[in-house]
């Protein structure tokens, strides 16, 4: 079985419908961006489903190009104006993401969108357990994870003029709804347990929720490790990013934790079963802990809710997946998901929500 880091690790050239006409994306970013030039490589990188995202190899520089992928999208997917958006503001903020360079909404010269970003250099770790990393320094990475969301959470978004990005109410109950669409637009098979989690979610909603800058796909997959230091230098891929429940942010970063094992190659790593003591990465417990201590609050209330509601998202994000791959619109050329995977991850979700009952 290949490895996961193997698989995703790197650069490949882009498959021929997801191909660039370099000659008029650089007629359109060599007077716009500096140090590109007009003779660039493009590479595609390796890892990721949704937004296709190149490295573009300048004479002096080098960039990120995140696109909307080809054909037709969900509704409110693939939302690379927000991301561009929301990462312009951080960055103006002084807060570590890749800064933004320019976006073009106009389609005529790469077919979608896109935006440029500037390219960082450093590790993205695919497989959660790091092998091959010193045990001080898996410890180091994790803690620098969760400091990474906890500081996200504790900035305050009406200062970096995202008043805006989203409402400030009723997060849960909407992305909830939103959810429950995409799995009816992306259902390719009857999958009982989703259904019944889309109706016990919605009685058991919190009453109150707190909102910040929410990043949506936060984990170590997404997150940019230093070259040689075990700290995160920025996060990844804010295509989720809104404003909304940090529970459900930090629930989702949680995912190695429970990711159930025994699946196809290039599927996500898990840590169940690891012994994360000897590996010097903590619990969930403990990185929860972590987590509150750093946001000054006792306890994540309704825990139980979030993370069965993050691994019913996650059940019907690789539905969403599964869609696109079946319809001839997936950008990843190895598509591991199965339609089992969905059904696992799903029966998870309805444990975790029935043994908190």
């Amino acid at each position: 079985m290949a490895d996961r880091q193997e698989l995703l690790t790197g650069t490949e050239a882009p498959p021929e419908h997801l191909a660039l006409d370099r000659l008029k994306l650089a007629a359109h970013l060599a007077p716009r961006v500096d140090g590109l030039g007009g003779d660039f490589a493009i590479e595609k990188f390796k890892g990721g489903q949704s937004n296709p995202t190149y490295k573009l190899v300048g004479q002096d520089k080098s960039y990120v190009l995140r696109r909307k992928p080809p054909g037709q999208l969900l509704a409110s997917a693939h939302a690379i104006d927000r991301e561009y958006q929301v990462t312009k503001a951080l960055a103006d903020a002084g807060f570590p993401v890749p800064r933004p360079a320019l976006y073009c909404e106009d389609e005529s010269v790469i077919g979608s969108a896109f935006y440029i970003t500037e390219f960082i250099d450093g590790r993205v770790f695919w497989n959660a357990d790091l092998p091959g990393v010193a045990k001080a320094d898996r410890t180091a990475i994790y803690d620098s994870m969760n400091a990474y969301i906890a500081d996200l959470h504790a900035l305050d978004y009406k200062a970096l003029g995202l008043e805006t990005f989203g409402k400030t109410t009723g997060f849960t109950a909407r992305n909830l709804k939103r959810w429950c669409t995409i799995y009816e637009q992306s259902k390719l098979v009857e999958v009982p347990d989703i259904d019944w989690l889309m109706q016990a979610l919605h009685y058991r909603l919190p009453e109150q929720e707190p909102t910040t800058i929410l990043h949506g796909d936060f984990g170590l997959y997404n997150a940019m490790v230093h070259p040689t230091e075990p700290k995160i230098l920025s996060a990844l891929d804010w295509e989720m990013s809104t404003l909304g429940n940090p529970y459900i942010d930090l629930a989702h970063s949680s995912r190695a934790w429970w990711e159930p094992l025994g699946f196809a190659e290039g599927s996500a790593t898990s840590l169940v079963g690891k012994d994360l003591d000897a590996l010097g990465i903590p619990t969930l417990d403990a990185y929860i802990e972590s987590y509150c201590r750093r946001v000054g609050i006792a306890a994540i209330p309704h825990l139980s809710f979030y993370l069965a509601f993050v691994q019913f998202r996650y059940a019907v994000m690789i539905q969403g997946i599964l869609k696109r791959a079946s319809t001839g619109t997936s950008i990843n050329q190895r598509v591991s998901h199965t339609q089992d995977r969905v059904a696992t991850i799903a029966a998870l979700a309805r444990k975790t929500l029935t043994e908190s009952l």
